[in-house]
């Protein structure tokens, strides 16, 4: 492979990346999280990024919105940005807010391990944790390496002094 070869390649594979997380993130969100229940006498029930949003929703409806922006839309939409960054569909300088849209989604995935740590403390909680969680942090993850190599990629290609 040649180094100009290697140099196409590049983009297409970030390209192909990027757009993979468009179809991860959603099965994520339906991906059970954990399994929680009060005694594990009584059984568990699976809990993912969507049932947790419907519970809040009946619960307290300021906290169902910040954890649906946090949870949905920020990955999502920065996801959408750095693809359209990649094909060159938005400029550049939009990836600083697209950096911090990935860093609102971490939050997210803090939150939920704070919520985990915090029901196992309890003792009368059983919670396990569940593939869901594992995919939804890879997916957050992933963007935010998949942001650090589109912004060194057009630096790259962009000529010195630009």
């Amino acid at each position: 492979m040649t180094a100009s070869s290697a140099r196409e390649k590049a983009p297409l594979l970030l390209r192909l990346a990027t757009l993979s997380l468009l179809i991860l993130y959603p099965i994520a969100w339906f991906a059970p999280l954990m399994r929680a229940g009060i005694l594990p006498i009584f059984g568990l029930s699976e809990i993912s990024v969507i049932t947790g949003l419907q519970s809040l929703w009946g619960s307290d409806v300021a906290l169902a919105l910040t954890v649906t922006a946090f949870a949905l839309f920020a990955p999502y939409l920065k996801t959408i940005g750095l693809a359209l960054v990649q094909f060159r569909l938005l400029d550049a300088r939009s990836l600083p807010v697209l950096s911090v849209l990935g860093k609102l989604a971490m939050a997210d995935v803090f939150l939920i391990a704070l919520y985990i740590t915090l029901a196992k403390g309890i003792g009368y909680a059983t919670i396990e944790t569940a593939w869901g969680l594992y995919l939804f942090t890879a997916c957050i993850l992933a963007s935010i390496i998949l942001s650090i190599l589109t912004e060194r990629q057009i630096r790259r290609a962009s000529p010195a002094g630009q």
